[in-house]
């Protein structure tokens, strides 16, 4: 990520000064999704400390979460960048300026190729971190983004079509947007404490149930701490002569090796021998 920002401040220097001197609104679109990157870059490596801290006994959990936090403020960003280029660039559609095309595409040709660097150095981290894949999903609308000013600079320098600045804003602008959704969605989910992506709750109880020696699973709740950490809780009813600890472990065993969940609490309870009515004993 610290790669990443040196390589974004540099391009934002040029990105934003060459808009101002092209009257570009499509390099100025492509430099306020630089500024987002920027801005989403520290948040990032500031929340990445926090995740750091260690638990304390007021957050048992110590700031985990902040990454999450870190994500969905990403996200939120990228939808008022959107928002905003597509304001500026309706209100030019009507009176486009003078757009000098060789400038456009020069700045957007340096940019698409800053953009496919720090992309390329961001993809080999931990995909599974929201806080990283955050300022990647930055990072690759930005590439997106110096496409589309490359592609308006062509059409401004072959046709002398002015309008064609402002268009290619509103096209990065929706790609902008299309590329927050996931950014906004798996931070809420988590902060929801909706099931990790892509685990079937049902399934899971019903792996729990299969055990030979438990009789009922209830009060089952999978959710996610922060990203790559997911957690279980459930309360298990086993028979009355079964070894409850041996059947924790079992099923600890289970979660572990076929769902990856380590952090588990199994209340586990007996209650009737094989073929009797069910009376749970407290222990």
């Amino acid at each position: 990520m610290r790669v990443a920002l040196a390589i974004n401040v540099a391009l934002l220097a040029a990105t934003v000064a060459g808009g101002i001197l092209a009257h570009s609104l499509a390099l100025l679109a492509d430099g306020g999704h630089l500024l987002s990157d920027v801005a989403a870059i520290g948040i990032a490596l500031v929340v990445a400390r926090l995740a750091s801290i260690a638990p304390t006994a007021a957050r048992t959990y110590g700031l985990q979460r902040s990454e999450v936090l870190g994500a969905l403020l990403n996200g939120i960003g990228l939808v008022v960048i959107s928002a905003l280029i597509v304001f500026e660039a309706i209100a030019r559609l009507s009176d486009p300026p003078d757009v000098a095309g060789a400038g456009v595409l020069a700045l957007g040709l340096v940019g698409l190729a800053g953009n496919v660097a720090a992309t390329a150095v961001l993809w080999t981290g931990e995909r599974e971190d929201l806080n990283l894949e955050g300022v990647l999903r930055h990072s690759f609308g930005d590439a997106l983004s110096s496409l589309g000013v490359v592609v308006a600079g062509v059409i401004v320098l072959a046709t002398g079509w002015d309008p064609a600045d402002p268009l290619a804003s509103i096209l990065i602008a929706a790609l902008i947007a299309a590329s927050s959704w996931k950014l906004l969605k798996e931070p809420l989910d988590v902060l929801l404490e909706a099931a990790p992506r892509g685990m079937d709750v049902r399934e899971v109880g019903e792996a729990l149930a299969s055990d030979p020696d438990v009789v009922e699973v209830h009060d089952l709740h999978v959710w996610t701490v922060t990203s790559g950490f997911p957690a279980l809780s459930a309360h298990i009813v086993v028979c009355r002569g079964c070894g409850r600890d041996a059947v924790r472990r079992r099923l600890e065993r289970l979660l572990d090796d076929r769902y990856d969940i380590r952090h588990t609490t199994l209340q586990v309870v007996r209650g009737v021998a094989h073929g009797e009515l069910l009376q749970v004993e407290r222990p």
